[in-house]
C-alpha cells in the first residue's frame, strides 16, 4: 500500500525517520539473495507537495514496484519537505537512514563532480535534446557516476528551462542584461553565469524574491515557469524573457547502502519502475507548464522571444571554470554533438 505521509515537525520527523528506516534495514538485511524478492518497504522524501509532478511519478513507481512484487516492495512517501531540506535528505540517503530521495541534481554538485554538466548554462538546445542525452548513454554515465559518493542513481526527472524576469525592461538580448541586479540560487555556478552576461549576482533564498522584486532590491530574477507562476512573482516582474539558460534535470537517488543489500531480481524492479515513471513525469511537468503560462499571460505577464546565441558566445568563462577534468570535458562535447 502507497502511503504518503505529510509534514510534521522536523525533530520528530528525523527520530522516527531513523527508527523507521532501521527496522527496515533490517528487513532488506536478508533480501540479498540471487533470484528471491523478499518483503520491504522503502522511504523516499520530497520537499514538494502531494500534487506535485516529481512526487506524483514516484507514486507512480510504487504502484509499479508493488504490482511487480506481488505486493512485497512498497514505497512510503515524505512529502512536502517532512523530512527537511534536500540537503537532509541527501545526508541521510548516503547514510542508509533514509532509502531514496528526490532532488535537484543542482544540489549533488559538490558530492558528484560530473552533475555540473547538465547544469551547465545554455547546454541544451531544447527540451528534446535535453531528453536525448539524458535517455541515451550520457544520462546513463552520470548517473553511475554518483555510485563513488554513495548514491544510486535510478532516473533523471524533468524540473522545465529557467528563463530571466525583470521588472521595467524585457531582456531579449545580451546587451540587454549589462547592469541587472539578478537574483540567483545560492550556487557558484548561477553566479558565475550571470556575471558572464555583464550582470550583477545577487544570492538569496526563493522566499525573499517577491518582496526584493516588489521593492526594486533586485531588477530580475530566473526560474522555470511554474516557479514563476505559483510564487507570484509575476505578479511584480512582468516580462519573462525565455532564454532558457538552464535546464538543471532532477535525479532520483537510492542509498548505496541499502541497494547493496537487496537480490539482483528486486533491484531490477525498482529499476525499471523508476525508468518506466519519467514518461508519466514529463507529462505532468508539460501539463503543469502549460497551466502556468496561461495563468501569467492572462495575469498582464509577457512572454519575451530572446536571442540566445549572444547569451550562449558569452559563456565560455563560465565553462573554463566548471568543466575541469577530461571527462567533463567529454561529456559537454559527446551532449553538444547529440541529435
Amino acid at each position: 500500500m502507497l502511503h504518503i505521509v505529510p509534514r510534521r515537525p522536523r525533530a520528530a520527523l528525523f527520530a522516527s525517520a531513523f527508527l523507521a528506516s532501521a527496522s527496515a534495514a533490517a528487513v532488506i538485511a536478508g533480501a540479498a539473495l540471487p533470484g528471491t524478492v523478499h518483503a520491504a518497504e522503502f522511504r523516499t522524501a520530497d520537499i514538494f507537495t502531494d500534487d506535485y509532478p516529481t512526487v506524483m511519478a514516484v507514486k507512480h513507481m510504487a504502484d509499479q514496484v508493488k504490482e511487480r512484487s506481488n505486493g512485497k516492495l512498497t514505497i512510503r512517501i515524505f512529502s512536502g519537505g517532512a523530512l527537511g531540506s534536500e540537503n537532509d535528505t541527501i545526508e541521510q540517503v548516503k547514510l542508509g537512514a533514509l532509502t531514496m530521495a528526490r532532488v535537484s541534481s543542482a544540489a549533488m554538485h559538490n558530492i558528484c563532480s560530473n552533475t555540473r554538466v547538465p547544469a551547465l548554462p545554455f547546454l541544451f538546445r531544447s527540451k528534446e535534446h535535453l531528453h536525448a542525452v539524458l535517455d541515451g548513454p550520457i544520462g546513463e554515465q552520470l548517473l553511475t557516476s554518483c555510485e563513488k559518493a554513495g548514491f544510486v542513481g535510478l532516473a533523471w526527472y524533468d524540473s522545465g528551462s529557467r528563463s530571466m524576469y525583470t521588472r521595467n525592461k524585457p531582456v531579449r538580448t545580451l546587451a540587454d542584461a549589462k547592469g541587472l541586479k539578478i537574483r540567483v540560487q545560492q550556487s557558484d555556478l548561477s553566479v558565475a553565469m550571470v556575471e558572464a552576461m555583464g550582470a550583477n549576482a545577487t544570492p538569496m533564498s526563493m522566499g525573499e524574491v517577491y518582496t526584493s522584486l516588489k521593492t526594486g532590491l533586485v531588477d530580475a530574477a530566473e526560474n522555470n515557469i511554474p516557479s514563476y507562476e505559483s510564487a507570484h512573482h509575476f505578479e511584480v516582474a512582468k516580462f519573462y524573457s525565455q532564454d532558457e539558460h538552464s535546464m538543471t534535470p532532477e535525479i532520483l537517488l537510492f542509498s548505496k547502502r541499502q541497494w547493496d543489500k537487496l537480490s539482483p531480481d528486486e533491484q531490477k524492479i525498482l529499476r525499471d519502475a523508476a525508468r518506466d515513471s519519467v514518461p508519466y513525469m514529463r507529462k505532468l511537468w508539460d501539463e503543469r507548464e502549460a497551466k502556468s503560462r496561461d495563468i501569467v499571460v492572462k495575469g498582464g505577464a509577457q512572454i519575451v522571444e530572446v536571442d540566445k546565441a549572444s547569451f550562449q558566445a558569452a559563456m565560455k568563462p563560465v565553462y573554463d571554470r566548471f568543466v575541469t577534468t577530461p571527462e567533463m570535458k567529454d561529456l559537454v562535447k559527446r551532449i553538444q554533438d547529440t541529435q
